[in-house]
């Protein structure tokens, strides 16, 4: 259950930040965050700015598991990451994956909006080729639609796709119905391309229906929209099927609470989607958490006082924050018996 401070308190520890990516990614240039010093550490609060209050309260509840309980002991000191290349043209495929060294596996986005199907597909054949030209034949690649294809888009695009070789496709619909849908008909046409559930397990009311529905191989797990570690890892347990842990575009903070996710798991067969902090131009913390010879060290990540100042987010920013920060709060405080997920 979740031990909620009193809103005061919240404020009191909070500190808003405005961090420069290197390349758009999620449609933003910067991302903001909301920081919680408390008396177990660092949390992190930065729900997508589309998310409403309900759903942003799930990951108030895992800020504060962090910065007020902390985490689980660790099973492992390290975790391999996958490096994430976004909807870039094909030529800047080498860049991005320098960023992200040792790195044996990537994960691809497509089906960027904008454009139509045929000349989104073209684009993400060559890049998805690309990123196969520089990991070589041993390298992994698996790609991320983010609920941006229908069934049948889904079925054409992987089939295309899966030619250059997937390790996985990750949430290539919106629903659970039409994954179920898309695996069988992948098997039927002899297409050998596993599909992991994402935005239909962070954003579900019952996490737990992927499973049942036969509608995944994989299941993508975050810390932020599941509440926290501790409910993360009930949820992972759940599902009974292989995990991917991964993040939201976050700062180290919330890294840190993925990789004590990742490091916590009982198995971990994937590499996890937590290399992000290579998008970000700037972070909070003077030694950020980026992939050295492909993994992530597990443990703490505590933000610097220069850094928060230097990249403090401007005063209309910060005060739509903590509005954001009340409004959740108050959802958690009439949840029963605790936050969502707990």
């Amino acid at each position: 259950m979740l031990d909620l401070p009193a809103l005061a308190d919240l404020r009191d520890a909070a500190r808003v930040v405005r961090l420069p990516l290197r390349r758009r990614f999620r449609g933003v240039t910067q991302r903001e965050a909301l920081l919680l010093r408390g008396p177990a550490g660092w949390g992190e609060f930065a729900p997508f700015t589309e998310y409403g209050a309900e759903e942003s309260a799930r990951w108030l509840a895992a800020g504060v598991e962090a910065a007020w309980s902390g985490f689980p002991a660790p099973r492992r000191e390290r975790v391999e990451v996958n490096a994430t290349v976004p909807a870039v043209p094909a030529d800047d495929v080498p860049a991005v994956l320098a960023r992200f060294p040792g790195c044996r596996t990537a994960k691809v986005k497509v089906a960027e909006p904008g454009r139509s199907f045929e000349e989104a597909l073209a684009e993400d054949v060559a890049r998805v080729r690309a990123v196969r030209d520089v990991l070589g034949p041993a390298g992994r690649v698996r790609v991320d639609a983010n609920a941006g294809w229908s069934l049948d888009e889904a079925e054409r695009a992987l089939g295309a796709l899966g030619e250059v070789g997937l390790e996985y496709a990750e949430q290539p619909c919106a629903s659970l119905e039409e994954m179920a849908r898309l695996r069988r008909r992948l098997a039927r046409a002899g297409t050998p391309v596993l599909l992991a559930a994402d935005e239909s397990v962070r954003k579900a009311e019952d996490p737990l229906r992927v499973a049942g529905l036969e509608a995944a191989d994989v299941v993508v797990v975050k810390v932020a929209p599941l509440s926290g570690v501790r409910p993360a890892l009930a949820v992972a347990a759940a599902c009974g099927l292989p995990v991917v842990v991964s993040s939201a575009l976050d700062t180290s903070v919330g890294l840190a609470a993925g990789a004590a996710l990742a490091a916590a798991l009982p198995e971990l067969p994937f590499a996890c989607g937590l290399g992000t902090g290579a998008l970000l131009a700037a972070d909070v913390t003077g030694d950020p958490l980026l992939p050295v010879d492909g993994a992530l060290p597990v443990g703490p990540a505590r933000a610097e006082e220069a850094l928060l100042a230097a990249h403090r987010a401007p005063a209309d920013r910060e005060a739509w924050w903590h509005e954001r920060l009340a409004s959740c709060h108050e959802v958690l405080s009439r949840a029963a018996p605790g936050a969502p997920g707990s």
